[in-house]
């Protein structure tokens, strides 16, 4: 689909979206689906519009998503290119008796 659109969840993004960040990725979608880059006068408040609610959807969605992992939780104040070893997984919790 949109290739410009950038995966907006941590632990791809090292530190949680910014307005601006959510605010481009809607626009680069209603961009695409639209077929404008710029809307004419007369579509102009039918696009925006149309930014501003897939913005709202995808606060909304980032908002509930629940990242599972130790990579997922990193605060914004380590290191972005710090690696990560290994997979990230679930722990395993030991059975209860």
């Amino acid at each position: 689909m949109c290739r410009s659109i950038k995966t907006l969840r941590p632990p791809v993004l090292p530190t949680e979206a910014t307005e601006e960040d959510i605010r481009a990725a809607a626009l680069q979608y209603v961009r695409k689906v639209s077929g404008f880059r710029a809307p004419a006068a007369h579509n102009r408040e039918v696009f925006e519009r149309a930014v501003d609610e897939v913005a709202e959807a995808t606060r909304r969605l980032l908002d509930g998503l629940e990242v599972r992992g130790a990579a997922a939780r990193k605060p914004a104040t380590e290191s972005a290119t710090e690696p990560v070893s290994g997979p990230v997984t679930a722990p395993v919790r030991e059975p209860v008796p």
